[in-house]
């Protein structure tokens, strides 16, 4: 994995172009700590910067930027190209003067073309091609949009980078806040694609190729793969075998898709969480090894926060050479200072803590790990999935006004309340049948059951502020989530709608975004089998009877994985890496968390509602609610704000306005 950047300037400043490139460059060495190089055109005012981690080829025959043997290609590349071994016998070539794949997409470009030589790629990746004969230069992200790149304008020059923290290098960088941008982030916890943080940047969407005619032009983007498309057409070609046809084609290209990407002259291993998908990933991997594969797990002490012990079980049926951290509040507590610099815009999914430790623990051992991401957006196994079925179904059975009737006398009870009436029913309540805060999850409920459309559930299920409007000032929240909705509404059920969305949304701007963020601050090459495309196109083909069933979700990759493991190792409720973000807010974070939403700093750059958060807070520290989603989300876009220098200097600012 590596770290790309550059620019194509359409005018000569007065700063040294070669000295903006290192300096770029420079910001990604934890992307890549094993070389770096630059590449200028002084004609022309394009500039590439890279920094490579060694996986293929460790030889200074994978350095880039790199040219093709003709000399009209110039590439600095990010990523894996798994099939490179493939291609490269179909090119027919006789010598080359390395074996990394970046040698082979070059060639493969200059034989077919770029969009040709695209389609046969499998793998992820986000590059910068140079075409000196035409004098255009592309920007390519894979189709899942594994890998990141941004793009945009400063100070009228054309600019990129794999993270943000090398745009801002560029001289006369002025970061204004994007309102609208922000809004959408306070809904998702994220800022999604196309959309950046700052004003005049924006993320290329995967399955997205960029072309650029002159440093003056407007680009333009081409969508080279669509994640719509592949279910379309699966959904019009339905998969019309039996079960055990399913369960095998399905473990014959998931065999396929591990054992690609386990090449590498690196050492390699894998995280385990004790799931379905990163046991199957590791069951996979450990049939196609000679030797124990390196498996990696981190567990909480809190109750309700750990999986290590399943991951343990998982690793001793299969033989692996198991490494187990057992994480304190302190350890996940230390890594929130580190969260701005890290993700470069606000970004507020907690599990990014834990995924973190697991990444700097594997480092110690290996250069790559494997991860089991995707299967729940391919295979149906998010709880809202389930959720939002049973009950859109309950309020379509019921009086027209009896769900909205429910949930106003719901929320003329305080949570708690509530809390208190379940507390003097504890003792002839059930063990299995007590819940923690039950007048928060009965407060969610109502407003899950005062949706008037199963999209409404979705929505809300996956918001974290329902109206951002009301935290953002002067902000206007693009309809990003709900036209993704929309547009996957065609699909035959509501599972597979959400699905898509989920695959859409979810999976780039959150989860893959986490894992690349955490993975790469310690130089950890973080590589998704679940998410090769031919894997996920064949996942469209079947209908959603092999993905739910019975209520329960992932039902064919359950039965691949019982092949290989006793379904009683992984038969459990989806746990995930979580941590107790509540308790702690109330408990070891509770100063840092004042002193970043207390009216002072809360309305010191004018962008959001004082008030409204205030409010928050106070409910939370009184423990009258639980309303830790609603302020991390907040907590961290204060910490990004007031640690990240927004123009481009090299101290970070106390105070300053919104743009600088």
């Amino acid at each position: 994995m590596c770290g790309i950047a550059g620019f194509w300037q359409a005018k000569r400043g007065g700063e040294n172009p070669l000295e903006i490139l290192q300096r770029m460059g420079a910001t990604l060495a934890h992307r890549g700590p094993d070389d770096s190089g630059t590449y200028h055109d002084p004609k022309k005012g394009i500039g590439l910067a890279f920094r490579r981690l060694s996986v293929v080829d460790l030889s200074p025959c994978g350095n880039q930027p790199m040219a093709s043997v003709s000399g009209r290609y110039v590439i600095i590349f990010n990523g894996e190209v798994y099939n490179f071994d493939d291609i490269r016998a179909e090119l027919g070539i006789s010598h080359w003067r390395g074996h990394s794949d970046t040698e082979v997409i070059l060639e493969a470009m200059e034989r077919w073309g770029l969009d040709a030589a695209l389609q046969r790629f499998v793998g992820m990746f986000a590059f910068a091609l140079w075409d000196r004969q035409d004098a255009t230069l592309h920007l390519v992200r894979d189709r899942l949009g594994i890998k990141p790149l941004y793009y945009g304008r400063v100070n009228g020059d054309f600019v990129f980078a794999s993270e943000l923290k090398a745009i801002r290098q560029y001289p006369e960088f002025s970061g204004e806040i994007s309102r609208d941008a922000l809004s959408l982030y306070m809904r998702l916890a994220c800022v999604p694609s196309h959309f950046c943080i700052y004003k005049h940047l924006h993320k290329l969407p995967p399955g997205h190729r960029l072309s650029l005619s002159s440093a003056a032009a407007a680009p333009e983007l081409h969508q080279y793969w669509s994640a719509s498309e592949a279910a379309r057409t699966g959904a019009q070609t339905p998969f019309a075998g039996s079960d055990a046809e399913a369960i095998e084609q399905l473990e014959e290209k998931l065999l396929v898709a591990v054992r690609l990407r386990m090449i590498a002259d690196v050492p390699l291993g894998a995280f385990l969480s004790g799931g379905v998908d990163s046991s199957l990933v590791v069951a996979l991997m450990q049939s196609h090894s000679g030797r124990p594969v390196k498996t990696f797990t981190i567990g909480f002490q809190e109750d309700g926060y750990n999986e290590a012990a399943h991951a343990r079980q998982v690793a001793a049926h299969l033989g692996t050479e198991h490494t187990e951290i057992y994480g304190t509040s302190k350890d996940a507590l230390d890594v929130v200072p580190l969260l701005p610099a890290m993700y470069d815009e606000p970004f507020a999914d907690s599990s990014q803590l834990p995924t973190y430790i697991l990444s700097k623990m594997a480092r110690d051992k290996v250069t790559v790990s494997l991860s089991g991401d995707g299967g729940d957006e391919l295979f149906g196994g998010y709880n809202r999935y389930i959720f939002t079925r049973r009950l859109w179904n309950a309020i379509r059975r019921s009086p027209k006004f009896g769900p909205r009737t429910m949930a106003r006398m719901i929320r003329s009870i305080s949570p708690g309340r509530v809390d208190r009436v379940f507390q003097m029913l504890r003792s002839v309540t059930p063990k299995s049948a007590r819940l923690p805060a039950p007048g928060d999850k009965l407060h969610k409920l109502a407003n899950f059951a005062s949706a008037e459309a199963w999209s409404e559930i979705y929505l809300r299920a996956v918001s974290y502020w329902d109206d951002p409007s009301e935290i953002v000032v002067n902000s206007s929240e693009p309809a990003t989530m709900r036209d993704s909705i929309t547009q996957a509404s065609w699909l035959p059920n509501l599972e597979e709608s959400m699905m898509l969305t989920d695959l859409q949304n979810y999976l780039p701007d959150d989860i893959l975004t986490k894992v690349d963020r955490a993975s790469m601050a310690v130089s950890l090459e973080a590589r998704v089998p679940l998410l090769d495309h031919r894997l996920v196109e064949f996942a469209w083909t079947l209908p959603l009877r092999f993905k739910i069933r019975q209520g329960t979700g992932k039902w064919i990759l359950r039965q691949v994985l019982n092949k290989y493991v006793p379904a009683k190792l992984v038969a459990r409720p989806k746990m995930g890496f979580s941590v107790p973000i509540d308790s702690w807010l109330r408990g070891p974070l509770r100063d840092w968390a004042e002193s970043l939403l207390s009216a002072d700093r809360l309305g010191q750059h004018g962008l959001l509602n004082v008030d409204a958060i205030r409010v928050k807070w106070q409910e939370h520290l009184s423990g009258a609610r639980n309303r830790q989603d609603l302020l991390w989300v907040v907590l961290v876009f204060q910490d990004w704000y007031f640690q990240t220098d927004h123009c481009g200097k090299r101290s970070a600012p106390v105070e300053r306005s919104p743009g600088c």
